[in-house]
């Protein structure tokens, strides 16, 4: 039988053991847990003047958990930022009533920071089509940058499901992509035919560069007898670097900011505004909330309903733009319509 865990460092490790095997939760979902509920024993133990391991689970209690979060604001960290540590420490706490470790959820009455509804920065129809226009195609490079933006944009994909798509995710003909999402979840995406164009076109020079590297391979591997034959079959990236391998998310956050600023003075485009355009021009063309949210990936459709506070802002500057009351309103100072 495995050993009981004698102090909350043992019972963290067991947690993060739980989330890893039972949940199917990603390695940066892990490292999150790991990293905030481990700030909150450290806090807890430097509290009480003792070593984190000799921190055991009697030692937790409510007012420690207010007095935390309170360190937490104090020291200027953002709302978001205490908002999450706090539910981290919230999912430890439910874990150790179910393993029957406390009685209570001494996290109960703490209060999470009330978080600003922020609304989705995203580019207009318009600021898409140059952005994609912009780019040059006539080299190699360019030309993948032309389908990765294309297949982004036209599927709204994650930064991580992009970089993640591997050829054999890939159905050209019917124009769909398979991506594994948060957690672990996979699901079918199309795309359009503009996209499907763009990558066919890319997938002519991705052939010779992947050539060139495997060529390079073969030449460190000769004489290595059967080690080589043992190597497992090489992953297949859609988007490779100039060298072969596959390409980051950095280096895609890199290219998307570079290109922005080659054709539009916007600040903070980042790669998720790509994804953030995707449904706010499905939305305002009159999609279905319910399919965008399948489409995303979202789990909550409170998620996917962030969108349509994109959609009444633009109707609201339309209004204040087109009606005659509404100007006149705005010329004397006014609030606009109610």
């Amino acid at each position: 039988m495995p050993e009981t865990p004698e102090n909350l460092r043992d019972h963290l490790r067991a947690f993060l053991a739980f989330l890893e095997l039972n949940r199917n939760v990603s390695p940066h979902t892990v490292r999150a847990y790991d990293s905030d509920v481990g700030q909150f024993l450290a806090w807890q133990s430097s509290e009480r003047g003792l070593r984190i391991s000799q921190l055991q689970p009697g030692h937790l209690d409510s007012a420690g958990v207010r007095a935390w979060v309170a360190s937490l604001n104090k020291a200027g960290q953002a709302r978001a930022s205490v908002a999450r540590k706090l539910s981290g420490v919230r999912a430890f706490m439910h874990y150790l009533r179910r393993e029957g470790v406390i009685d209570a959820d001494p996290t109960a009455v703490a209060v999470a920071p009330k978080l600003a509804k922020t609304i989705p920065v995203h580019l207009s129809e318009a600021e898409i089509t140059t952005l994609l226009d912009s780019i040059d195609t006539r080299t190699p490079l360019g030309r993948r940058d032309r389908a990765m933006f294309e297949l982004f944009y036209a599927s709204g994909l994650r930064l991580s499901e992009l970089v993640g798509v591997d050829l054999e995710d890939l159905d050209l003909n019917g124009r769909l992509v398979r991506v594994l999402g948060k957690g672990g979840k996979e699901r079918v995406v199309p795309f359009n035919q503009s996209a499907a164009d763009a990558i066919r076109a890319w997938m002519k020079e991705r052939a010779g560069i992947v050539s060139r590297r495997e060529a390079g391979i073969g030449d460190r591997e000769a004489g290595v007898g059967s080690r080589a034959a043992r190597r497992p079959r090489p992953e297949e990236p859609l988007f490779v670097n100039f060298r072969g391998g596959r390409i980051t998310g950095r280096s895609v956050d890199r290219l998307l900011r570079r290109y922005v600023a080659q054709c539009s003075t916007r600040m903070g485009i980042s790669p998720h505004a790509l994804r953030h355009s995707f449904a706010t021009h499905l939305l305002q063309r009159g999609a279905d909330l319910r399919g965008i949210q399948e489409l995303l990936g979202h789990v909550r459709i409170s998620t996917t309903e962030r969108y349509t506070h994109v959609n009444t802002t633009q109707l609201m500057e339309v209004y204040r733009k087109a009606h005659p009351r509404a100007k006149k309103a705005a010329a004397s100072g006014g609030e606009g319509p109610k």
